[in-house]
């Protein structure tokens, strides 16, 4: 049990460490170490498993300079690859710490590893020059000092800090000075007067050592001239100016006046200034003095990212013989200013994005960095577009780009992204750096048609395998996502539309898969089809398969494939006054025969004689039938109704007309073109009493199929009947004719449902509802389901009560409307009388008008079919 809690400490005890220390892993290793060296368990500190750590593709992602380290694939460690050179990564930068991005995918991480590199003592203390030569006059008084410039080590800390000794000489030592510098002074000082005479030249070793272990030492050899008269020396008010000097400042600026005085007299006090040294020497050509006033002024560009500091050691030198010197130092400090704008890198890019890829999902990881120094190097970002991505910081100057919203690919396909970095400085600058982000389609849209429902007109008798119609989906996604596939859903007709029987629309319409193309497998029939509704279904190849729906409505169009046919009398018996039905004998054919009517003379103008019926199988147009009288051609005694096909007197009968009279009457539709049927009736003219008895025996013979000759009893009893049905048809018609007058103007005889309004002019409209059709039978004889609605019948004008054949308004409105058409299939233009008046009054010698129009609205209802 011990064995196994171990581990699981130790991971728990890694864990509480990783959260203590913010998700960052540090370690030390001293420069110069080795190649190979292993400076830490790196995936076992990140809590990775064994074999993870190549899994994963654990790997180092570096900041703009050489790490010198990597990623052991197989055992997960941090190992040193190159070498580790302190000085060359840091320069005398303390501590020297390199940050470092480790990745690991499955999924995507980034986490932060601080590697700080120790110094070792692999640098001795170097002196600008191998040797230095000094004069010094002999006059200088014991205690004089004289500046050496002192050597220079690499490394820090204690292993940079120098002491100094000098050979063994009884006139000279050497002296260090800490003062408010950053570096000490060194002084070669007099201990004991010199002699030129004794001693002109003495040599000496100056020795620099660190403070490492083993120390390590270097030497500069020292070359003292001794110089006779002149024996003071030009002294500066000060040892050390301090002069701050921003970066930008131009050429030209003073810097400094340094002012050095010689208590000599003459040709000794005259002093000439000059740079002696400069630190670092690189900037020999930066700055320049009078030698005459002591005015250091500014020749070359500052800048602050490369040197913040420059030690100047300037000499004042008298013009005495030898020539006697003093020295000061001046230390210019560069102010930094915002002079350099931040850096955008992109580390890592993770693209396409899937549009249903999560909010949070990391895209990309940046480096943002800025060279300048305080707030003119602190950088804040931002991303634009702000949506749908943001920034996320990880480290200090690292942030990753994650998704804030969720994406469409169908609304943006790819999104250029802006990442905009601004650092702190007055003014702000400014950079940035664009990221392409495109995203991948998934199948998140289903195909929708441009219409729920489509309407469809279709001529009957078409041929098999003509187009109707082109159904087109659109479904927004790509590729296979976008691809539409049509089929036939469901639908079909069925009942005695259909033979009486269920019948699919796949047996009536196909649709090609690819194209959305509609045609007809067979030729249509008005008479056995006049509506078909079914759906067509969209398909995409997505996966999984999304689908839409649309629903067609396919009207068949009827065309005048029938003629009318010709139907016997509804019933016998006279009607009221001296005129009845005519009579009908059957013939060969279909409405073929023989009628007989009877008038009585002296029957005055408008008396209804006989009454021929037809009816027609087609529809609309094809359907409505009109009646000419064929023969006798001129003005005759009689006159056929246009619309009604009631046979009526012209004039009053008189004898000279003869005891009979044939008629020829064309019965014609308005179809192109027209078909048409013909009916012969004979009118005999008899008596008044004569005509009611005739009409009466004429039927009772034609519905027994017996000879005219019936004994008088059986006359006195029909003549009863007679006068019986002609009191009350009397009596039907005077109440039809007070509900005409007093009924509202907008009265509409239908079923149950909703009805269609149609507004017309004086020009009438035409047209065809699609709502379900109502039927209403305002004739005997058989009727059919069709719905027609036509312009309001205006009274004619004063004196055209004698004429049948009324003037035609103009031609049919040739456009179908309804709530949406594919195919719209013009109607032939056609003179479009106005609907008869409807004979409210049957079979006496006065025939009602119907109720005037209301407004420009009315309704007409024409139905054909056996009620």
């Amino acid at each position: 049990m011990g064995v196994w809690w171990g581990p699981v400490v130790r991971v728990l005890v890694l864990q509480a460490a990783w959260a203590l220390g913010g998700g960052q892993v540090r370690y030390s290793v001293p420069e110069e170490a080795r190649a190979g060296t292993v400076v830490g368990r790196l995936a076992q500190d990140l809590g990775l498993e064994a074999g993870e750590p190549e899994a994963r593709r654990l790997r180092l992602v570096a900041q703009g300079r050489r790490a010198s380290v990597e990623v052991s694939g197989a055992s997960g460690a941090l190992v040193v690859s190159s070498r580790l050179d302190r000085e060359e990564l840091c320069g005398k930068s303390a501590p020297c710490a390199l940050r470092l991005e480790v990745l690991v995918e499955r999924p995507l991480r980034v986490f932060h590893v601080e590697l700080e590199v120790t110094d070792i003592n692999d640098n001795a203390p170097l002196f600008p020059a191998a040797r230095k030569n000094l004069s010094i006059a002999e006059s200088s008084l014991p205690g004089s000092r004289f500046p050496l410039e002192g050597a220079a080590d690499a490394d820090i800390g204690a292993n940079a800090q120098l002491s100094y000794t000098l050979s063994p000489s009884e006139h000279f030592g050497i002296e260090e000075e800490n003062s408010n510098s950053r570096s000490k002074s060194l002084f070669l000082v007099l201990t004991k007067s010199l002699d030129r005479e004794t001693m002109p030249v003495h040599r000496l070793v100056l020795t620099a050592s660190d403070g490492g272990r083993p120390s390590l030492s270097g030497t500069m050899e020292l070359v003292i001239l001794v110089l006779d008269a002149n024996d003071n020396a030009p002294q500066f008010n000060q040892s050390v100016y301090n002069v701050l000097l921003p970066e930008d400042a131009l050429e030209g600026t003073l810097v400094a006046r340094v002012n050095a005085t010689d208590p000599d007299l003459g040709i000794n006090r005259e002093v000439v200034y000059q740079i002696d040294t400069l630190v670092p020497p690189s900037a020999s050509d930066v700055f320049s003095i009078d030698d005459k006033t002591g005015e250091i002024r500014l020749t070359g560009a500052l800048d602050f990212e490369a040197v913040t500091f420059y030690d100047l050691h300037i000499k004042a030198k008298d013009k005495g013989t030898p020539p006697l010197s003093g020295h000061c130092k001046v230390v210019v400090e560069v102010v930094d200013v915002n002079d350099n704008a931040p850096e955008v890198w992109v580390t890592s890019l993770s693209v396409p994005v899937a549009e249903d890829a999560s909010v949070g999902t990391v895209v990309a990881l940046l480096s943002v960095s800025d060279r300048d120094s305080g707030a003119n190097g602190r950088v804040r970002c931002a991303v634009w577009p702000a949506g749908p991505f943001g920034l996320v910081a990880t480290f200090a100057g690292s942030y990753s780009l994650v998704l804030r919203e969720a994406l469409d690919r169908e609304r943006v396909s790819e999104y250029e992204v802006e990442v905009r970095a601004e650092d702190g400085g007055a003014p702000p600058l400014r950079a940035s750096r664009g990221v392409r982000v495109p995203v991948s389609d998934v199948n998140d849209n289903a195909p929708a048609f441009a219409q729920a429902v489509y309407t469809v007109l279709a001529r009957e008798n078409n041929a098999a395998g003509a187009e109707l119609a082109r159904l087109w989906a659109r479904d927004p996604d790509e590729a296979g996502n976008g691809r539409v596939s049509y089929s036939v859903a469901e639908g079909g007709v069925g009942g005695a539309s259909a033979g009486g029987g269920w019948r699919s629309a796949s047996s009536y319409v196909s649709v090609d898969a690819e194209s959305g193309r509609l045609w007809a497998l067979q030729p249509l029939d008005y008479e056995e089809l006049q509506v078909l509704q079914f759906e067509v279904r969209a398909v995409d190849a997505g996966e999984p398969p999304l689908c839409g729906n649309a629903t067609v409505q396919l009207f068949v169009v009827d065309e005048n494939d029938n003629a009318p046919a010709l139907l016997p009398p509804a019933g016998g018996g006279p009607g009221p006054g001296a005129s009845g039905e005519a009579a009908w004998v059957p013939g060969a054919g279909p409405g073929a025969g023989a009628w007989w009517a009877w008038a009585a003379w002296g029957a005055p103008a408008g008396q209804v004689v006989a009454k021929i019926r037809a009816v027609d199988a087609d529809s609309g147009y094809n359907a409505w039938l009109r009646y000419e009288l064929w023969e006798p051609r001129g003005k005759g005694p009689f006159r056929v109704g246009l619309y009604s096909g009631e046979v009526s007197t012209a004039r009053a009968l008189e004898e000279a007309d003869g005891p009979r009279q044939r008629l020829v009457i064309v019965v014609r539709d308005h179809g192109e073109p027209a078909r048409s049927a013909t009916a012969t009736l004979s009118v005999s003219l008899v008596e008044g009493g004569e005509a009611a008895l005739a009409a009466t025996g004429s039927s009772s013979s034609a519905s027994s199929g017996v000879e005219g000759g019936a004994s008088s009893s059986s006359r006195n009893v029909w003549l009863v009947v007679a006068i019986c049905a002609v009191s009350s048809l009397f009596l039907l018609a005077v109440v039809l004719y007070g509900a005409s007058r007093w009924a509202p103007r907008a009265a509409v005889l239908s079923g149950p449902g909703p009805a269609t309004l149609v507004c017309a002019s004086e020009v009438g409209s035409w047209s065809y509802s699609q709502r379900q059709s109502r039927s209403l039978c305002v004739a005997d004889g058989a009727g059919k389901s069709d719905l027609m609605v036509f312009s309001p019948n205006f009274p004619p004008p004063p004196g055209a009560a004698a004429k049948e054949t009324q003037p035609e308004p103009p031609a049919l409105l040739d456009t179908v409307s309804g709530p949406s058409f594919l195919a719209s299939r013009p109607f032939p233009r056609r003179p479009f009388p106005p609907f008869p008046p409807a004979p409210w009054a049957v079979g006496g010698g006065s025939r009602a008008q119907p109720p005037g129009p209301v407004g420009g609205c009315g309704f007409v209802f024409v139905a054909r079919e056996a009620a």
